[in-house]
């Protein structure tokens, strides 16, 4: 199987910050105030403070201060004097959690200029002056409201710039598109970023609402989590013809070359020579070769920690099945239709991991995507095939719609060192096992992602990523960090009797089990357990990609989603820090 160039293939990472411009200090003296106020207590403060002419426009306008509720007061002169936002019940910027999406309705203001005030910024300025400032309150008090108010006011800015989005490659000149649309597959590289991003920052910017940097923001992490959101929706949203594993591959390879990291793609039979023949097998059917595309990063000046010892390493992988037919077992067209999003845990892992080192928080990052279509022809992989892995571990496979744990699978040995080769010919097989190379380390935490099983989605439902954990400590920080950020995830159970339903009797491991549909997603991670052993710390999360249904409003169109990226990003941020 011949390899295939991912040159010109990048096109959405470049247009990533397209809309990190409607964010900046500019005509912040003159700009409009917009006063976040809180369903349950804050608008009947609130209204007896106001002129008596506005407190009446917003009983005319019933404005109850729903999330995402907005209520324009007017001027004399007929235009915008000030905006009230509605928060919703619990929305308090006293509260370091909620969800950015009520900031997201900002962004459909008429064109200007806008700062927040009242509790987002008193939240974060009242005790801007230390412990030792007039405020009140013992040190640990100010604190806590100065990170409060920190917390508030980093939401509202990726509200606000996230309320922005649109996905508009495909619409004509005439429709407003700005820099996502007007321009063919392969028409940007990685090289034409700096030039492509400035323009269409600009061209994004023009007659939209802008905000003032909200006091007290983490500048760095709201734009490195901006343009992760962005990028990840734009890549789950492209349909695969224009999104195949080359594309994807050219993508991972544009963020390695903006963060200064290590790249290496592997395609075709070169899988099969370096020992991937779990990814090759799925991907082999497909005239797009499949690959495992590999980045490798320390943040700069830091590749040893302060006492010298090495830097803990983070593995992220991420399932990159870019369309999947069902393979031999072929899906029904209703749900063959979406899978253009099958690549959503690729998309994820790939925004954190920018995230990651636009941060610099200190951990050497390893980044593995394998990349595939499950397609159908004449050499496809076959129901009850019996295919080899990374691990050494034989898989009899049940099910040719269940691909993404096969590739998974190599990813995950390769995360951990393992590398044993099999010969079929011995009777019985052997499995030669490759030492690790002299420069390896072990994942302090290894983190994979995939759109893995509609199971997952029967038990949550398309808006709760299940997270499945081997460490409780783990699991506990993320959950943290998911409350926290209002970035709610979900644990499901490893559980250990269910193991034995992926015995096969004629090889190591069956990819399915039973096949009678109970506990789909437990069966799933189980699997994917079996070449996780050795990771001291592992979360596998099995995501939905996409908003639909209740999860779509301010902020979250219809189609591809990071889901769990906020959550992800705070606990690695908390547990790692950042690099001086």
């Amino acid at each position: 199987m011949a390899t295939a160039s991912i040159n010109g293939l990048e096109y959405w990472f470049s247009r990533s910050p397209r809309y990190e411009s409607l964010v900046d200090d500019e005509a912040a003296k003159t700009a409009i105030l917009v006063t976040p106020v809180s369903q349950d207590a804050g608008l009947d403060s609130l209204l007896p403070a106001l002129p008596p002419a506005h407190s009446g426009w917003v009983r005319t306008c019933r404005f109850k201060a729903k999330a995402g509720e907005v209520c324009l007061l007017p001027s004399e002169q007929g235009g915008v004097a000030r905006v009230l936002l509605g928060l919703g019940l619990g929305g308090s910027g006293a509260a370091a959690g909620g969800e950015p999406w009520p900031f997201a309705a900002l962004a459909k203001l008429p064109s200007g200029v806008y700062k927040l005030e009242g509790e987002a910024v008193a939240a974060s300025s009242s005790s801007g002056g230390g412990s030792s400032s007039g405020g009140g309150g013992t040190g640990a008090e100010q604190q806590a409201a100065v990170a409060a108010g920190a917390a508030v006011a980093d939401r509202a800015a990726l509200g606000f710039l996230l309320g922005h989005y649109a996905y508009e490659r495909y619409k004509g000149s005439g429709s407003g598109t700005g820099a996502a649309g007007g321009s063919t597959a392969g028409g940007s590289t990685a090289g034409g970023a700096a030039a492509g991003g400035a323009a269409g920052a600009e061209a994004e910017a023009e007659g939209k609402a802008r905000l003032v940097w909200p006091t007290g923001s983490n500048r760095a992490h709201v734009a490195a989590l901006a343009r992760g959101f962005v990028w990840a929706r734009d890549l789950i949203t492209t349909p695969a013809e224009d999104l195949g594993p080359q594309h994807l591959a050219a993508e991972a390879e544009a963020l390695a070359a903006a963060h200064g990291a290590a790249f290496r793609v592997l395609q075709g039979d070169e899988l099969l020579e370096h020992n991937y023949p779990a990814i090759h097998t799925v991907g082999r059917a497909s005239h797009r070769p499949p690959l495992l595309a590999t980045l490798e990063w320390s943040p700069p000046g830091a590749a040893t920690g302060a006492g010298g010892e090495a830097l803990p390493v983070l593995a992220l992988v991420g399932k990159g099945v870019c369309f999947d037919t069902g393979g031999l077992d072929l899906k029904p067209a209703a749900s063959m239709k979406n899978m253009k999003k099958d690549m959503g845990g690729a998309a994820l892992v790939l925004a954190l991991a920018h995230c990651v080192m636009a941060a610099r928080l200190r951990c050497r990052l390893r980044v593995l995507v394998p990349a595939v279509e499950n397609a159908v022809a004449g050499n496809a992989f076959r129901p009850l095939d019996v295919l080899q892995t990374r691990a050494g571990i034989t898989v009899e496979n049940g099910n040719t719609d269940a691909e993404g744990r096969l590739i998974l699978a190599d990813a995950l040995a390769d995360a951990l060192g393992r590398n044993c080769r099999v010969n079929p010919n011995q009777p019985p097989p052997t499995a030669t096992p490759t030492a690790p190379t002299a420069n390896f380390q072990l994942p302090d935490l290894l983190i994979d992602a995939a759109t893995l099983t509609g199971a997952a989605r029967v038990a949550l439902g398309a808006d709760l990523p299940a997270v499945f954990a081997n460490d409780d400590d783990t699991w506990r920080a993320l959950e943290a960090a998911a409350a926290v950020t209002g970035d709610p995830v979900w644990r499901l159970p490893l559980h250990a009797p269910y193991r034995k339903s992926l015995d096969s009797k004629i090889a190591d491991l069956s990819s399915t089990g039973a096949g009678d549909g109970l506990a789909g997603a437990i069966i799933a991670a189980l699997f994917l357990q079996e070449f996780a052993r050795g990771a001291p710390r592992w979360l596998h999360i099995d995501t939905n990609a996409f908003n639909v249904g209740v999860a779509v409003g301010p902020g979250r169109p219809e189609g591809g989603e990071a889901q769990g990226l906020r959550a992800l990003f705070a606990m690695l941020c908390a547990r790692y820090g950042t690099a001086a």
